[in-house]
């Protein structure tokens, strides 16, 4: 995955709360083998309303979702992130997320970034009022910053996840960090036992 360390971009504003992963990529889409092509099938059922935000010209292009509470619960399907990526977002923003699909997005690059209530309301009004806004996400320092809308606000990682966003590294590169290691038991380890190949 690629690094995620500072993401400067629009937003657009899902003023809806309990939004899981049913809603945000439809069962219908998961008989695709590929992991791409997801961004078409992203709020799919939503997007048939003419009026859906993500139907609105303004919004496109848009790197940065900003969520009311409890967005990505329900299932633990990896599809929900790789729809939202594929659309082209980065960063998702809400007051609170679903365990399984927060963990889903750091492994994949996809920042979840957990406000508070009061700041996530804040956020909303302010793109839903002026879509042309930039909002500047920055991961290292943890903080999310509105110039033109005078909001700035901060948001939790753990220093795993935040070096883990920071350096692009998926599981296998976390495993890829101990390569020599790897090829250093392989090296030496007893004759009889079972080989592996690469």
């Amino acid at each position: 995955m690629k690094p995620l360390q500072l993401v400067t971009g629009r937003a657009v504003p899902l003023d809806r709360t309990d939004v899981d992963t049913d809603q945000i990529i439809p069962s219908d889409w998961l008989k695709r083998v590929e992991r791409t092509g997801f961004g078409a099938g992203l709020f799919s059922e939503w997007r048939d309303d003419r009026d859906f935000i993500l139907n609105q010209p303004e919004f496109a292009g848009a790197t940065i979702l900003v969520a009311g509470p409890n967005f990505g619960t329900g299932s633990s399907r990896e599809h929900a992130v790789w729809a939202l990526m594929d659309y082209g977002f980065e960063v998702v923003i809400s007051p609170r997320f679903g365990d399984i699909f927060r963990n889903n997005c750091t492994k994949q690059g996809l920042l979840p970034a957990q406000v508070d209530a009061e700041f996530g309301r804040a956020l909303l009004d302010a793109v839903l009022a002026d879509p042309s806004l930039e909002l500047t996400v920055d991961v290292a320092r943890g903080t999310i910053e509105v110039p033109a809308a005078g909001l700035s606000g901060t948001f939790p990682l753990d220093e795993f996840t935040r070096e883990r966003l920071l350096n692009g590294w998926d599981d296998i590169g976390l495993t890829l960090r101990h390569a020599q290691f790897i090829t250093d038991y392989e090296t030496h380890r007893a004759s009889w036992l079972p080989v592996t190949t690469g």
